[in-house]
């Protein structure tokens, strides 16, 4: 079995793409801007909730739910911060594994899920094997992978380790933010990437700079849950992979 993506002609540079995602997240850190996405802000806790109906809604037309006993990669985990979530969706610390390119966020993972097995490394050639993971996530990892050729490789990574009849799951923007870090991935590009694969949307998240301006005014909270209802206004999906 290939386990292992080829390194023909097309494919990027790795290390050079990895250290461009790096050197992003430091401009990140040294602008201060981690607080931004504090899980009790209330944009992000909005932002959050959603995206988590609509994660919990895959797992459940896929009869995933509960992830007691499945094996889960986080491939881009940061400090574990949606790995911790499965816990509540019954998944075991021991059947958990994430990857990410930032050692300082690999350690917090490490030190908040002790049980979980994750590791420094990069999503452009995952150290597992062939279909190992009943379920894979990628939460705005392609939008962080610019380069086209990098962009396919973790792709067919994240598809490559999934077991047959398993789900990847993505979450990412199909709109341009103001972010020159990162490139949207369309929901027919997502499709291309996974060709081959049915994939399922479900849009979400209203669109963050209105939503941080809105949910701070009186009654914000219902006007965002009332503009929420509009799908253009929707700039994320949480996509479903069946593998």
């Amino acid at each position: 079995m290939n386990s292992r993506p080829s390194t023909g002609s097309g494919r990027t540079d790795q290390n050079g793409e990895a250290d461009r995602v790096k050197a992003a997240y430091a401009r990140r850190d040294e602008l201060g801007l981690d607080a931004r996405y504090e899980y009790w802000q209330p944009a992000n806790l909005f932002i959050y909730q959603a995206r988590e109906r609509a994660l919990l809604a895959h797992l459940r037309k896929a009869s995933l739910l509960p992830l007691t006993g499945r094996r889960v990669l986080d491939a881009g985990c940061g400090d574990g911060s949606v790995l911790r979530d499965l816990l509540r969706y019954g998944a075991n610390q021991r059947d958990l594994d994430g990857i990410d390119l930032l050692p300082e966020r690999v350690e917090r993972a490490k030190a908040l899920l002790p049980w979980a097995k994750i590791e420094t490394g990069d999503a452009q050639t995952l150290p597992y094997e062939d279909e190992t993971f009943d379920l894979v996530l990628g939460f705005t990892l392609l939008s962080s992978v610019m380069d086209p050729a990098a962009r396919k490789a973790v792709a067919g990574e994240m598809r490559r380790v999934t077991r047959r009849g398993g789900l990847v799951l993505v979450y990412d923007f199909r709109l341009n933010p103001l972010n020159r870090d990162v490139r949207p991935v369309p929901t027919a590009e997502l499709q291309e990437l996974f060709a081959g694969s049915t994939v399922e949307f479900k849009s979400t998240t209203l669109a963050p700079p209105l939503l941080r301006t809105l949910i701070k005014a009186p009654g914000g909270w219902f006007a965002c849950s009332a503009l929420d209802m509009l799908p253009f206004l929707r700039t994320h999906y949480v996509a479903a992979v069946h593998v």
